[in-house]
């Protein structure tokens, strides 16, 4: 059927961007739930072009999940969207199995047509249980909520930006391929800054980039990373929930550009020994009335000290919260000290082997950055740990504790053990997601050979959250 008969929404890239831009800045702005669901519901009738909406949400995990509904359907039905949590790991049992999904209108996307498909629009959507309350095993709502509380109580505006690098590689499906390939091709040689125009590792950085300006990120660099075939592209600072939503938005139209270009974005956090891994760094600010409050002129690395018991606290649970941040078998290759990787319980302003860095900056940009973040990792459970760890954690009664020589796990074993013993992640989980979460990273841990040797094993690959095919997994 020609394009001409369907006559679906198909917007230009400005265009997308425009729309995009305000509806971020009303999300900025806190504009009123009610306001924003009434426009949006107003927009989806009157656009005939539109035939589906497209609803987003993310499991324990962090594996992004896709539902579209028929745009007049969802219109009529927006608020009993009903599916099947037990189809979703570390979501419901069988027997309780009914979920709903709510509609997050502030979170409301248009996207481009070649990439997304014609007469679509995306949306956030939030999971709730059955009695109409926000499902604990949902993180994006966990921390929605959060985010809410403290603005209510002492109107804090949590704010993140996240730094995240992958690899390209030949082929499409290359992770799934893995175990009968036993390696990764890579498109591209050239190192950190350096890949010629027009090539495929070119073309791909600059073909996301369009897209996500098109989607309203406000891009601000892009570049080849140190590794062959690695790279990556930052966006502007964004309230939490928006940054979290990012991070998703991101991996997505990655992959979605390189299969596109019959190539495979990975987010494997150490897909090749030898070479770098893949981080996210993580970096959050805190701002009350608009002003930066971790930013003090006159304070140490010129933080206030707001923010160095911010950052106290995080090296004080550094060890309980990992598992978090570092959720795959394959995330602990990356914690290797030969390749500048992150793994010291420290605080640093020029050590790149730090977990936390003070990275330069002013009263508008002046931050924390948290490096000992995997790409794989739950973005929303991630910023959660953080911000809760930062504000609310303890502070841990050790001499120097900024520079005390302590070291993150390095394998998962370790991880799960010291995440399960501890009392804070019960504190800030509560014991049935807790649980769930461990038994999913140990189910994980248990499919890969214990010891991770010298090169990446199939398994590590085949049974990752991001990759596995659920078909396979459960033949265990």
């Amino acid at each position: 059927m020609s394009n001409e008969l369907r006559s679906f929404l198909s917007l230009s890239y400005g265009e997308l961007e425009d729309l995009n831009l305000n509806a971020k800045e009303q999300r900025k702005n806190r504009v009123a739930a009610h306001k924003i669901q009434e426009e949006r519901l107003k927009y989806l009738t009157d656009t005939k072009e539109i035939k589906a909406v497209t609803v987003l949400f993310s499991d324990l995990e962090g594996r992004l999940h896709m539902l579209d509904y028929d745009k007049k359907f969802l219109v009529k039905s927006y608020d009993n969207l009903t599916f099947d949590g037990s189809s979703i790991r570390g979501f419901t049992a069988q027997r309780e199995s009914d979920l709903r999904l709510g509609i997050d209108w502030s979170a409301f996307y248009w996207g481009p047509s070649d990439i997304f498909g014609t007469g679509k629009v995306l949306v956030f959507g939030e999971v709730i249980d059955k009695q109409g309350t926000p499902y604990s095993a949902d993180m994006r709502g966990v921390l929605k909520g959060f985010a809410h509380d403290l603005h209510q109580k002492h109107g804090y505006t949590l704010n993140a930006a996240n730094e995240i690098e992958g690899f390209i590689f030949a082929g499409t499906d290359a992770e799934r391929r893995f175990p009968q390939t036993g390696k990764f091709e890579y498109v591209n040689t050239g190192g950190y800054y350096h890949s010629l125009p027009g090539d495929p590792l070119r073309t791909f950085i600059d073909t996301t980039a369009e897209v996500q300006r098109a989607m309203g990120f406000e891009n601000e660099k892009d570049h080849p990373e140190v590794a062959p075939s690695q790279f990556e592209i930052n966006y502007g600072y964004g309230e939490v929930i928006a940054a979290a939503d990012q991070i998703q938005l991101y991996k997505l139209i990655c992959r979605e550009v390189a299969t596109k270009m019959g190539m495979t974005a990975s987010f494997l956090p150490k897909p090749v020994v030898g070479v770098n891994g893949s981080g996210m760094h993580t970096n959050i600010s805190i701002s009350k009335d608009g002003k930066n409050i971790f930013w003090d002129p006159k304070g140490e690395e010129k933080l206030a000290g707001f923010a160095w018991d911010f950052v106290d606290r995080i090296l004080t649970h550094g060890n309980d919260i990992c598992l978090l941040m570092n959720s795959s078998v394959n995330a602990y290759r990356r914690l290797d000290p030969h390749f500048e990787a992150p793994n010291q319980i420290k605080a640093s302003a020029v050590d790149r082997g730090s977990m936390v860095r003070i990275p330069i900056g002013n009263e508008k940009s002046s931050r924390v950055e948290v490096r000992s973040v995997a790409p794989d990792a739950n973005p929303y459970l991630v910023l959660y740990s953080i911000f809760k760890s930062g504000l609310d954690g303890d502070t841990a009664k050790i001499d120097n504790l900024r520079q005390a020589q302590r070291y993150l796990p390095d394998n998962i074993y370790t991880a799960i053990e010291n995440f399960r013993n501890s009392t804070w992640t019960t504190k800030l989980l509560g014991e049935d997601v807790k649980a769930r979460f461990a038994d999913l990273k140990q189910a994980s841990a248990d499919r890969c050979p214990r010891l991770l040797g010298t090169f990446v094993k199939a398994q590590e690959v085949q049974f990752h959250h991001e990759v596995y095919n659920q078909f396979l997994w459960n033949q265990f």
